[in-house]
């Protein structure tokens, strides 16, 4: 079942890419869409399993790399945390997929379009079921591939390609710092498991780290690192140009990237990683500082913006900037509570825009 749930997304995305031009428009938005909603259900069955039956699970594909000390699988683990993003991501991309074939059915691409949004489902969906960092970085990474192929979808449109190029530049910036905090960890953990890593970080609060000449906590090294990557994912003060520039796409891949997807990726790895930054109160005061100024300065600039779909944008930044916040606190389920709810309230938003052309 769990599998199952993992990769319909990429067999409807893939049967979209080969096979959408004999299916044609109605064919490929019927697949995509009952492919989507049948990992829509197992989701809500995995939820029932798993957070309310108090069962967790994990399980092991394959062996991926091996080279020397280097070892990493394609595991799954599906704890609380895993179930309720999977929860968000399935039901509003199914949403999104149904609001898109009316929406967009007379754009001759729409073909193309469902495939990137079921690709970008399932990077999402290996990000959070991802049981070590490596894997969790492959489903990083591709959503951002896909924000970029989905905001530059019209791709004739100057400020398209535009606002995709800052995405995809500014989330380089946080992407390079996770790489490195994973590097980090390795170098000292000797592994990129998280229960490894989790286990083992009481073992090496005093151990330091060379770093520019200096002597670092190889902890606070590491979680700040961490943090920098949640920064440029979910548009935290420094690293948030790029979303408010995002809403030149399509209107569901606002939806997609606003609501459920991309912008969570950040919250979400500070939820993963607590076990780490709970023994980092120095970097947990720095994501409190940056979640708290975010949201002042979103909320902010909102104030001030004419156009509906940058207002949208600015109070997403604020919104993000309250879950950072409170996971700087050290709460980390009210955060993602945050998360669970606004994520419904923002493709409620798009929604609006999805029916009424007075949006556009």
């Amino acid at each position: 079942m769990y599998i199952i749930l993992i990769f319909l997304p990429l067999i409807g995305s893939l049967i979209c890419l080969i096979f959408g031009r004999f299916l044609g428009k109605s064919g490929s938005s019927i697949i995509t869409t009952s492919l989507i909603f049948i990992s829509f259900l197992l989701s809500f069955f995995s939820f029932y399993e798993v957070a309310l039956s108090n069962s967790t699970c994990f399980f092991t594909l394959h062996s991926w790399i091996s080279v020397g000390l280097f070892t990493t699988n394609w595991g799954f683990y599906f704890d609380t945390l895993t179930v309720v993003m999977l929860v968000v991501i399935t039901t509003i991309s199914f949403l999104v997929h149904l609001y898109s074939t009316s929406y967009m059915s007379e754009d001759p691409h729409i073909i193309r379009f469902l495939s990137y949004i079921s690709l970008f489902t399932f990077f999402m969906i290996i990000l959070v079921t991802a049981d070590n960092f490596i894997q969790l970085f492959v489903g990083w990474e591709g959503v951002g591939l896909c924000s970029y192929l989905l905001i530059n979808f019209w791709y004739t449109r100057l400020q398209a390609n535009k606002a995709a190029i800052k995405a995809m530049v500014v989330n380089r910036v946080g992407d390079v710092g996770l790489a490195i905090g994973i590097i980090i960890f390795f170098n000292y953990f000797k592994s990129v498991d998280f229960a490894v890593i989790f286990s083992m970080v009481p073992l090496l609060i005093n151990e330091s780290f060379p770093f520019f000449g200096l002597s670092c906590n190889i902890l606070n090294l590491g979680t700040l690192f961490l943090f920098i990557g949640a920064v440029g994912k979910s548009a935290q003060l420094g690293l948030r140009t790029w979303l408010p520039d995002a809403v030149e796409g399509p209107a569901p891949v606002s939806a997609l990237i606003h609501a459920a997807t991309m912008v969570t990726a950040g919250v979400f790895l500070l939820a993963r990683c607590s076990p780490i930054f709970e023994y980092c109160p120095s970097i947990l005061l720095i994501i409190t500082i940056v979640g708290a100024l975010t949201a002042f300065f979103g909320a902010t600039t909102a104030l001030v913006q004419n156009d509906i779909k940058k207002v949208i944008a600015y109070s997403t930044c604020s919104q993000l900037g309250y879950m950072v916040f409170i996971c700087g606190l050290s709460h980390y389920s009210i955060g993602v509570f945050h998360l669970f709810n606004h994520a419904f309230s923002k493709l409620y938003f798009f929604k609006c825009r999805f029916c009424n052309s007075c949006y556009e």
